[in-house]
């Protein structure tokens, strides 16, 4: 065997075993989420739950719902990430209680979430993520707000009271 058979196995090794690693860290169940989560367990149903929700906060209007604009993802990958485990809990909790809604109407969803009382985490988060989550969107941020480069317009005709 000659160095170049050397190298072109190894190589080949290598390609196979990141393909192992990776392959191991997929969940093709037909329950899991669209993306991974570390600390909350969240299934398919959920998370299709979870869309509807934050389409009844922003719904589809003239311009994207949230649902079309993903922020349900958002709304998941934040609560993963950057909620505190007790918060994480009650946010679960809430989404189990929630999930009567499922598939009813928009009025419907609506009505459930502004009854909620004003300090519940549950409708704390989801309304907080899901409108960080649009005012973040690509969508916004390219049709809906003016960008000026820093420091902004140079007025040189602007009077100035002394």
């Amino acid at each position: 065997m000659n160095l170049m058979d050397r190298r072109t196995a190894l190589k080949h090794m290598f390609i196979v075993a990141g393909g192992m690693m990776i392959a191991t860290s997929c969940d093709f169940s037909s329950k899991s989420p669209s993306i991974q989560l570390n600390n909350v367990k969240l299934d398919l149903e959920d998370e299709q739950l979870l869309a509807e929700l934050v389409e009844a906060i922003i719904p589809k209007t003239d311009s994207p719902g949230a649902k079309e604009l993903n922020l349900h993802l958002f709304v998941m990958k934040m609560l993963d990430d950057c909620t505190s485990p007790e918060d994480q809990k009650k946010f679960i909790d809430g989404l189990a209680a929630a999930a009567k809604l499922k598939g009813k109407p928009l009025e419907e969803q609506q009505a459930y979430l502004l009854a909620l009382p004003e300090g519940d985490v549950f409708f704390r988060v989801l309304k907080g993520r899901t409108i960080q989550g649009y005012k973040n969107s690509e969508y916004v941020m390219k049709n809906k707000l003016v960008y000026e480069l820093v420091p902004g317009r140079y007025n040189g005709a602007l009077k100035m009271n002394a």
